[in-house]
């Protein structure tokens, strides 16, 4: 069975014509002559968008994508062991025991960025372990908020600029209730291409 090309309509060689019209040719060689365009009854408002001049000189603007944020990286396990053995120093604590969510983020936020700009390696954040609520209807417990909720703030676009990766904290830092977090140097103009 072949399939039949289907011919464009009128109004899609008009819309053709008018997108073709404002590209510009790679090479000067590959420019094609205009086909002639048969009239066709059109609608009001495309007969106004065609009447508008397009400047010859117009150059279309790329759309630019940001760069997507870092990717986070778990710390590795030999520096781990060093922060637990006390080798290597944690360059800053805090503390989130009995905020609220809304002021945990917002202090997490400022300590980090605090912390870059002090150029901070370690810091470790304690979440603590949260109260048992007790059942629920469904037969689960909800323990601590900020312990489930710090790790995906960390994970956020917004925070991945500043943190390399996070870890639970070792028993002697509070175990569960803590968190190591590496923190990324901070980029200087001259190191971000920045003139």
């Amino acid at each position: 069975m072949t399939r039949r090309k289907r011919s464009l309509s009128g109004e899609e060689r008009t819309l053709w014509a008018t997108v073709a019209r404002t590209v510009a040719p790679l090479r000067a060689e590959d420019v094609m002559p205009e086909p002639p365009l048969a009239p066709v009854a059109e609608p009001q408002s495309l007969q106004a968008e065609l009447a508008k001049p397009v400047g010859a000189g117009t150059k279309i603007a790329k759309a630019t994508k940001p760069a997507p944020p870092p990717a986070l990286h778990p710390i590795e396990r030999r520096t781990l062991t060093r922060v637990a053995r006390g080798t290597i120093e944690i360059d800053g604590r805090i503390d989130l025991h009995g905020l609220t969510q809304m002021d945990a983020h917002d202090r997490l936020r400022g300590f980090l960025v605090d912390a870059q700009a002090r150029g901070a390696k370690l810091v470790i954040v304690i979440t603590g372990k949260g109260k048992a609520t007790g059942e629920d209807p469904f037969g689960m417990t909800e323990r601590g908020v900020l312990r489930r909720r710090v790790p995906q703030w960390l994970a956020e676009p917004g925070l991945r600029g500043i943190v390399i990766g996070f870890e639970e904290a070792h028993r002697s830092h509070g175990g569960g209730g803590a968190l190591y977090v590496r923190i990324r140097k901070k980029r200087t103009a001259h190191k971000a291409g920045i003139a």
